[in-house]
């Protein structure tokens, strides 16, 4: 069975430039990774949920924020994994420096038995639209052309 994700994509729009919002994950596999280890705030959901609803609860449980707004959906993008993501765009504004996640459990030191807890998201920051493209996993760069397309054509 494919797996589901669903996800929001806030941008906003400073001094004439346009910014997306964009969480780095947490956790020891991904602390030492920066460009290509971004995201889109987002989550797994199942078939039987609405997925804007996922992506909403999805977006306020890796941030702490309510994503408000007027939701564009864009085409979903099937990644390297096979996991298929659905996202929506909305224009919005947040403090990045205030992000705060949940957390997940994991062993750590592999084979050490001791649980350790992270954050789901460790950090989150706003990056002009060509910068998110060299930041955001190569799977979802593609709602970045989506996005300028769908802004350009209003």
């Amino acid at each position: 069975m494919v797996k589901l994700s669903a996800g929001i994509l806030m941008f906003r729009r400073r001094g004439g430039e346009l910014e997306v919002f964009a969480v780095h994950p947490g956790g020891p596999f991904w602390a030492k990774k920066d460009d290509g280890a971004w995201s889109i705030p987002k989550g797994e959901y199942t078939p039987e949920e609405d997925a804007l609803a996922a992506a909403r609860r999805e977006f306020t449980e890796e941030t702490g924020f309510a994503a408000e707004g007027t939701f564009m959906p864009l085409q979903e993008l099937r990644q390297p994994s096979g996991k298929v993501i659905k996202a929506w765009a909305v224009e919005g504004d947040c403090d990045a420096a205030q992000c705060h996640s949940n957390t997940f459990s994991m062993e750590w030191p592999p084979k050490s038995g001791k649980m350790k807890e992270f954050p789901e998201v460790d950090r989150a920051a706003w990056f002009p639209l060509e910068t998110a493209r060299t930041k955001l996993t190569k799977g979802q760069v593609g709602f970045l052309d989506q996005l300028a397309a769908k802004l350009n054509s209003d």
